[in-house]
């Protein structure tokens, strides 16, 4: 897909359009279509200073020795947000939560996660799930005209999945996406004094509505074998029993996450299944590939497109050298298409074997839900095809305009062809 990224790298020679690049102040389409910036960065700079002591990361075997290594590459992120977000509620959260940090604590929280997200718990949502992508088919096909893929499909998806495994009452849920919203827009490389309020603000409410989810939850556990709250709450035996801050803040994590990622998964499958109409027919056709045909979203168009880490040691990468605490991007997006790691990587191939994206990390750090975003992305989009195989898009879907994390907030469509 051509884009204003294809002008940028275009204009005269691509280095120099390399080197004035930047995250903060980025050209204007980089946001549509990201990937001939992505392309001339690993061509041109793979390392790339992007101020003192940091840089911008864009090759997939970079990215993939930074993720695995989690003692030379530090996850904590106080050093980092400490300058972006004060002392607030925002830097509360984010120095907090499983994603941003460390042994002890990810070791704590991510063995409480995994146990109640195991294969056996997660294949016990299956039902749920369909019967939820099922209820909003039903509602889509009787509302007729043109539908938002996003509002009255993708994003209403996670929000109940992840609100069941919480057991938020249904009644309870309305301010959570844009709760999630807040939250995690806070976290572009570029930060407005709007969007950090509206974060501050959301980071408060949402600690204050789960103080008294927690509290009733005490007094009337869960199965923490299906209710995730109640198993947080308890802790492991060995020891593994989360503060009050730490049980909030993960709860907070949890929701953004699920909801975020999955989201974007569902909104930009569609999309691409639009615009590639041949494998959308591929897929019709052979229904069994809806798992790797999911992959390849992933990988084609990740969710999330940026992760950071910082060095707790001097280190070398790809031949440059680097101080102890310095800052490293990593570009997912662009690791993503590296053709080191993937035959012909600007083809979209829903049938791609092998097929090592980065779009959920990989190591110690390997996202613990993505499990149950591959469940919910696989059922959302094999029965919405099965139900309505010659859907359209009516116009140019609206895009967030987000650089970490790649999505849309509306996709207008119609759904007979």
């Amino acid at each position: 897909m051509a884009g204003a990224g294809d002008t940028l790298v275009k204009k005269g020679d691509a280095a120099d359009s390399v080197a004035a690049f930047s995250l903060t102040e980025p050209p204007a389409g980089f946001v549509d279509d990201p990937f001939p910036v992505y392309r001339a960065l690993r061509e041109n700079a793979p390392v790339k200073p992007i101020g003192d002591n940091a840089w911008l990361l864009s090759r997939h075997a970079d990215l993939e020795r930074i993720y695995k290594d989690t003692t030379l590459f530090s996850s904590d992120k106080k050093v980092e947000f400490a300058p972006k977000f004060g002392d607030g509620y925002l830097f509360e959260h984010h120095t907090t939560s499983l994603v941003f940090n460390d042994p002890p604590l990810h070791t704590r929280v991510r063995r409480i996660l995994a146990g109640a997200l195991n294969p056996r718990a997660v294949s016990a949502l299956e039902p749920d799930v369909i019967a939820l992508v099922d209820r909003l088919l039903d509602a889509m096909e009787q509302e007729g005209g043109t539908v938002d893929l996003i509002e009255d499909f993708a994003a209403a998806i996670p929000i109940e999945v992840i609100g069941n495994l919480l057991d938020v009452p249904r009644d309870e849920r309305g301010p959570l996406r844009d709760w999630s919203l807040a939250i995690l827009g806070a976290l572009e490389p570029a930060l407005t004094e709007t969007q950090f309020r509206r974060g501050e603000e959301a980071v408060r409410d949402f600690l204050a509505y789960l103080e008294t989810l927690v509290a009733r939850r005490r007094a009337r556990p869960g199965d923490p074998d299906r209710d995730m709250l109640t198993r947080l709450i308890a802790g492991e035996r060995d020891g593994g029993k989360l503060s009050e801050a730490e049980l909030l803040h993960n709860c907070v994590f949890i929701l953004n996450a699920g909801h975020e990622t999955t989201t974007n998964l569902i909104g930009n499958a569609l999309e691409l299944f639009d615009r590639f109409e041949d494998e959308r027919a591929r897929l019709i056709a052979d229904p069994a590939l809806i798992a790797p045909a999911i992959e390849e979203v992933l990988r084609y168009e990740s969710p999330n497109q940026l992760g950071n880490r910082r060095t707790t040691a001097p280190v070398e990468i790809g031949g440059v050298a680097m101080p102890e605490g310095s800052g490293l991007t990593l570009c997912i997006g662009a690791a993503n298409r590296d053709p080191a790691a993937f035959d012909d990587p600007e083809r979209f191939d829903i049938a791609r074997k092998p097929n090592r994206h980065l779009a959920f990390a990989s190591g110690p750090h390997q996202c613990t839900g993505m499990a149950v975003a591959r469940l919910e992305g696989r059922i959302a989009i094999a029965r919405f095809l099965a139900r309505f195989p010659r859907y359209r898009l009516r116009g140019a879907p609206t895009r967030s305009q987000r650089i970490r994390f790649r999505g849309f907030t509306a996709i207008p469509a119609s759904l007979e062809g």
